[in-house]
């Protein structure tokens, strides 16, 4: 068998696989450079150096392979922060993760941010969902939400609604990421250990 086969019948090859995350990748450069609307199925074949037939041959649809771009992206994003989370045993320890990982990825990963942006949201400067509530696809809230009520049931954090609380502490993080992507001589570094400090101050248990 060749080593270039999958295992399985019926899988893709290790050569399509390649394949299929080489277009993911000029996808994810051609929408985080020129914007969703640019990122048309011929124009993802020439950032590809493949011809339209291959894209189609791997997605069927322009809508298909940003539906897996966007999956994709979302899914290393989640997974880099559980990561972290996961780590640290206090709930307050957890917390602070938390915060430094949602920022420190975005920081890392300024391309993932800017599909992320051009797929949730308008075209009328970043600013309107295009349906409400969908940033927080992959369980964004109800992960930190969970988080928060480890911490309320731990003792170390006080009483106050997780949902409510959740998004303010994520509508912080964005506003400041967003702020960052718009104005780069922004110290990002210095804005997460502020970022931390608020959130802290929001949730902690008072003595």
């Amino acid at each position: 068998m060749s080593p270039r086969r999958s295992a399985a019948p019926g899988e893709p090859t290790f050569t399509e696989r390649a394949r299929r995350q080489q277009i993911v990748e000029s996808t994810i450069d051609l929408i985080s450079t020129r914007g969703y609307p640019a990122a048309s199925l011929s124009a993802i074949a020439e950032a590809a150096g493949i011809s339209k037939a291959a894209v189609l041959y791997h997605f069927s649809s322009k809508d298909n392979l940003t539906r897996t771009v966007l999956t994709q992206v979302l899914e290393e994003f989640t997974a880099y922060v559980a990561e972290r989370v996961e780590r640290e045993a206090d709930p307050l320890d957890a917390l602070v993760a938390y915060v430094r990982a949602m920022v420190g990825y975005q920081q890392a990963n300024r391309r993932h941010v800017r599909v992320i942006i051009e797929m949730l949201l308008d075209d009328e400067g970043g600013t309107r969902l295009k349906t409400p509530g969908r940033h927080q696809t992959g369980g964004r809230l109800q992960g930190l939400m969970e988080l928060l009520a480890a911490g309320q049931a731990a003792g170390r954090l006080r009483a106050f609604d997780t949902r409510v609380t959740a998004l303010a502490i994520g509508g912080a993080i964005d506003g400041v990421v967003s702020h960052w992507l718009a104005d780069p001589e922004l110290d990002l570094g210095a804005a997460a250990d502020e970022l931390v400090t608020f959130t802290l101050n929001a949730v902690r248990a008072r003595d």
